[in-house]
This record gives structure tokens, C-alpha cells and sequence, in this order.
């Protein structure tokens, strides 16, 4: 089986990360994401900003994608802006993915120049009080 590597994530995600506008109050794509699944599947998934508090990031349409396939748990993931930069996940997306599968704590993170585990990133869960 062909390992996915850390550029080909980051090169799915650019081309998704190209901002265009939808209507008046929506923008699709100020960011793209792809991620490696534990079976070594790709999902993909782009930012979406509207008006009124509605958008969601690239992040989420990945992992619902990987939910519609039966799968939970993340190896790797990456977001990309559209000016092309790595971005770590924002705070809804960090929680995201541990309330999909716990084990997604030990997921790797692709930043610009490293990567690190979502754990590093989420160092006091809530959760932590109730466990």
C-alpha cells in the first residue's frame, strides 16, 4: 500500500483553498483541507463563510466525508488558506475530531515546518474535569 505523504495532503488541500465568491453573503474557500484516515483513505473538505454566523471550515467537510465512509479515526490532516499557508485547526475543529474518536488525539497535525500531535495543541480538555 502507497503511503500518503505530508505535500501530497498539502497539495489536495491548496487546490481546494482558491476563494470564490457565491453569493452576496457567501464565500466558498478560504481554506482546504485533506486528511489521512487510519486505512490510508483521503478526504477532502473546503471552508465555508456566509452571513449571519453560518461557515464551517475545511476541516469539517473532511471528517464528515470520512464519517460517511464508516471511519473515525485521523492519521494526519492538514489546512491549507488561500494564500497557501499550513494552519493549525481552530478550537471547534480540535474538538471536532476528539469528540469523533478520542484515539484522534494522537493525530498528526502538518504545520509549515513540523508537525505535531492534536494532544500538543489541546493541552486542558474540558473533558479532563468529567473523566
Amino acid at each position: 500500500m502507497k503511503m500518503v505523504t505530508n505535500k501530497e495532503l498539502f497539495e489536495k488541500a491548496k487546490k481546494l483553498s482558491k476563494e470564490r465568491q457565491l453569493t452576496e453573503e457567501a464565500v466558498l474557500g478560504y481554506g482546504g483541507a485533506a486528511l489521512l484516515t487510519e486505512k490510508n483513505k483521503v478526504h477532502t473538505g473546503v471552508s465555508f463563510s456566509g452571513g449571519c454566523g453560518l461557515g464551517f471550515c475545511g476541516e469539517v467537510g473532511a471528517i464528515l466525508s470520512m464519517l460517511r465512509t464508516g471511519e473515525t479515526r485521523i492519521k494526519k490532516i492538514v489546512a491549507v488558506s488561500n494564500d497557501f499557508k499550513c494552519m493549525p485547526p481552530c478550537g471547534r475543529c480540535r474538538e471536532f475530531m476528539f469528540q469523533v474518536d478520542r484515539k484522534n488525539l494522537d493525530t498528526e497535525i502538518i504545520l509549515e515546518n513540523k508537525t505535531v500531535k492534536l494532544k500538543d495543541l489541546f493541552p486542558e480538555r474540558w473533558q479532563e474535569l468529567w473523566e
